[in-house]
């Protein structure tokens, strides 16, 4: 029992996913800028769609929220403070609120600073959290809206407590950037040269149109242990140094 997680390749190199209970086939969508592949997608898997979950109000994570509501008559879920700015949003949710897919629980985790109403989805019987552009294989995003201690907060801190099995499925096939760059904050640290070097082998393969991605050429998901091994935000053991590390990827 647990969730089927189709990966659906959008946009330049965004990851949207279709999240099905495997004992209902009802499902969610989480993280939609584009509306054809998503629903090539449903229709392939047969999934009954049921909801739409927004990580955060970004238009390259949520433009096509409309367009799949009126399509398949469901609620749109974003933060609360979002309410103004996300597309299509139809419910509030926060801190400590859960979500249902068929059977299946999802915990929404508050871990604003890329935005000020950025969510997770943690789906604990799953074993997976949708972190969108907040925490990436290898990295993090940038700081639009909050500072570096909120990102201490919620990547050091409660991204950090999840088990360490949980995959991670976040918003962007970023990883062999991160990573190159993650070498240059840690040049010794073996553990990232060896998943850079996998890493640099998977994308050499990558179809030139991202939406022609299989699998085979996709890094996400990754886990909360190869973040605590490899990501340099992630290691990082003040908001200081997190900060610091955030400015040198900024110019990287």
């Amino acid at each position: 029992m647990g969730l089927i997680i189709e990966r659906i390749p959008t946009f330049g190199d965004n990851y949207t996913y279709l999240v099905i209970c495997d004992e209902t086939r009802e499902a969610a969508i989480v993280d939609a800028p584009e509306e054809d592949p998503v629903v090539a997608r449903v229709e392939a898997t047969r999934a009954d769609v049921k909801l739409i979950l927004s990580t955060h109000h970004h238009f390259d994570h949520s433009m096509a929220n409309p367009q799949l509501a009126e399509r398949y008559g469901v609620p749109v879920y974003g933060h609360v403070s979002d309410a103004e700015r996300m597309p299509g949003q139809t419910q509030g949710i926060d801190e400590g609120d859960t979500v249902k897919v068929g059977n299946q629980t999802g915990e929404v985790l508050f871990i604003p600073s890329h935005t000020m109403g950025h969510v997770a989805y943690y789906f604990p019987e799953s074993k997976a959290v949708f972190t969108g552009d907040m925490l990436f294989a290898g990295g993090c995003g940038r700081l639009f809206e909050g500072d570096a201690q909120m990102m201490y907060d919620a990547l050091c801190k409660k991204l950090f407590a999840l088990p360490d099995d949980t995959l991670v499925y976040c918003g962007h096939e970023y990883t062999e950037g991160n990573l190159k760059f993650a070498l240059t904050v840690e040049p010794d640290n073996a553990e990232i040269k060896e998943l850079f070097d996998r890493v640099c082998a998977l994308r050499a393969k990558a179809a030139e149109d991202w939406h022609d991605a299989t699998p085979a050429e996709m890094t996400i998901p990754s886990t909360i242990a190869q973040e605590k091994a490899t990501n340099p935000f992630m290691r990082a053991d003040t908001a200081e140094e997190l900060g610091r590390i955030r400015e040198l990827k900024d110019n990287f």
